[in-house]
């Protein structure tokens, strides 16, 4: 939300040898397409040597946008711009911004819940909470796809979905993603920070011991 902020760290994330810098648009006083390209182009500017990525995550931000339209405009104000984590549930506006000048840009998907749908329309890469957690089922997933076994590719979709759903449904659904790769063996503890509220860890650590064997599917 702090423009000033913001460009500090892209410019401590350059000097440190970071790979690239990623910002999700500011999320309180909300852009319109030309104010958050200005925004992008401030920001980029402070690391020019490194890939930048636009985090499209309308569901946290507010900021609703067509991808597609912002990466053809963002393009010519943004040399360094490198791609899209695009957290959203839009497939077609994914798909015109995958064609968009020849696949010029990187989209990086970002909603695991309907993974299979991004692989048909050719995503390459993917950004997600739980892959972290069930990466073997995604694997199966993709391996599936890439092998035309489109009815093992929707079940191994379906049982992500199902999974997804049981963590939401702790209603500490974060937290729950922790207290799994606690299980996994990942020497974290289940807390999150504040707004979040404070999770009950006997019972999610249930929860994340009973998930445990779907991990390794």
């Amino acid at each position: 939300n702090s423009l000033g902020d913001a460009r500090h760290l892209a410019r401590h994330a350059a000097e440190i040898g970071a790979d690239a810098v990623a910002a999700i648009a500011p999320g309180y006083f909300r852009p319109g397409l030309d104010e958050l390209i200005d925004w992008c182009a401030q920001l980029a500017g402070m690391a020019p040597e490194l890939p930048f990525y636009f985090y499209h995550m309308p569901s946290v931000s507010g900021v609703a946008l067509n991808v597609t339209g912002f990466l053809d405009k963002a393009g010519q104000r943004v040399p360094n711009l490198a791609g899209i984590k695009f957290t959203h549930e839009n497939l077609l506006d994914y798909f015109e911004a995958l064609r968009l000048d020849d696949g010029r840009y990187d989209l990086l998907w970002g909603r695991d819940e309907i993974l299979l749908g991004a692989l048909v329309m050719g995503a390459r890469g993917a950004v997600g909470s739980t892959y972290n957690i069930f990466a073997a089922l995604y694997h199966r997933l993709i391996s599936a796809f890439e092998a035309g076994d489109l009815t093992t590719a929707r079940e191994a979709q379906a049982q992500a979905v199902i999974c997804i759903n049981k963590l939401a449904a702790t209603g500490h659904f974060f937290a729950a993603l922790k207290a799994v790769l606690r299980a996994q063996g990942v020497p974290i503890r289940c807390a999150v920070r504040q707004p979040l509220p404070v999770a009950p860890v006997d019972q999610l650590m249930q929860t994340a011991e009973r998930m445990r064997r779907i991990s390794n599917v």
